[in-house]
């Protein structure tokens, strides 16, 4: 689909400043390469199927119609429809294309309002209520030494900001001290996705938390007096993700809950858990997008179907 040939001088400047600016926002190579592919696909349905060169001429209503195009088009691979992942991929593009005129100002459009396939839902594992407090328990010592208790203490904190607070496994590790407002009860996220920053909120429980381990446990990690880092590592490191995780599968067998065992977890799945938990307590999709930084409701709307899914015992 790279060598669709584009003829409208418009929509191919379009296509090149797409790329620069997610490239400028920080997105992987491979999204900075393939999302414009999938718009090369939408500019080149419009000038051959509506006849349409200039970006003026793109409506709303338009690109409705071109993404119902899709979902009965044939892949001529598998001569069956395309797939729910693949749909879904040319609607992150789209949604990516209209922020960007948007933002650029060069085309204003109305909110797309097409949903995503409910293909990824299916493969997303959730953590119970009732699993959470399994592994908050899992956290207590086994041994009462200053070193045990303070690993233990660190676990809780990472599962409080995992999952209280939501947060992706790079944005827990890259983590301050100076990052914790305990009078504001709010964490500054300073290395968010696409390098965006945002403020989260916390509990008083997690607040009691991360001040045990702060002012009560972190002291006796390795240079915990000459590093700022939230979590550190025995030897006196900033703590990896692949460390957490390691930290995380540790907890899950110490829970000895077989179902628990049994569920393909990670870091991510804790902050797959809280957004469910939080929208089915009633918290609004808009809201909860914020919590997790998405920059978009698409990002978010995925929970919608876990809900529905798994039901009510979550």
């Amino acid at each position: 689909m790279k060598n669709l040939p584009i003829k409208s001088e418009s929509f191919q400047y379009v296509e090149k400043s797409f790329a620069a600016w997610l490239d400028i926002l920080g997105y992987a190579h491979q999204t900075v390469y393939q999302l414009p592919v999938y718009c090369r696909e939408l500019f080149y349905w419009l000038e051959t199927e509506k006849k349409i060169t200039q970006l003026n001429q793109i409506t709303t209503p338009l690109i409705k119609e071109y993404y119902d195009y899709l979902k009965h088009r044939t892949n001529t691979k598998t001569k069956g429809g395309l797939s729910n992942g693949y749909l879904n991929k040319q609607l992150q593009g789209l949604y990516k294309l209209m922020e960007y005129l948007r933002k650029s100002g060069k085309l204003k459009l109305p909110y797309l309002e097409i949903s995503r396939e409910e293909s990824n839902p299916k493969g997303i594992e959730i953590i119970t209520i009732q699993e959470i407090s399994a592994l908050y328990k899992a956290t207590e010592p086994q041994i009462n030494t200053p070193r045990w208790e303070a690993i233990a203490a660190r676990d809780k904190v990472m599962l409080a900001i995992l999952y209280g607070c939501g947060l992706r496994r790079t944005e827990a590790v890259s983590l301050d001290l100076s990052d914790v407002n305990f009078d504001k009860q709010i964490i500054h996220v300073r290395r968010g996705k696409n390098y965006k920053e945002r403020f989260v909120p916390f509990s008083k429980n997690t607040s009691k938390i991360l001040q045990d381990y702060i002012y009560d446990f972190r002291p006796y990690f390795l240079n915990a007096k000459q590093l700022n880092a939230l979590f550190l590592s025995v030897k006196g490191y900033r703590i990896d993700g692949q460390s957490l995780a390691i930290r995380l599968k540790l907890l899950i067998q110490k829970t000895d809950d077989i179902e628990l065992q049994q569920k393909d977890i990670s870091l991510h799945t804790l902050r797959h858990s809280i957004a469910t938990h939080l929208l089915s307590a009633g918290m609004n999709l808009e809201n909860i997008s914020k919590f997790l930084g998405h920059s978009s409701l698409e990002s978010t709307q995925i929970y919608t179907h876990l809900i529905k899914g798994n039901g009510e015992d979550i």
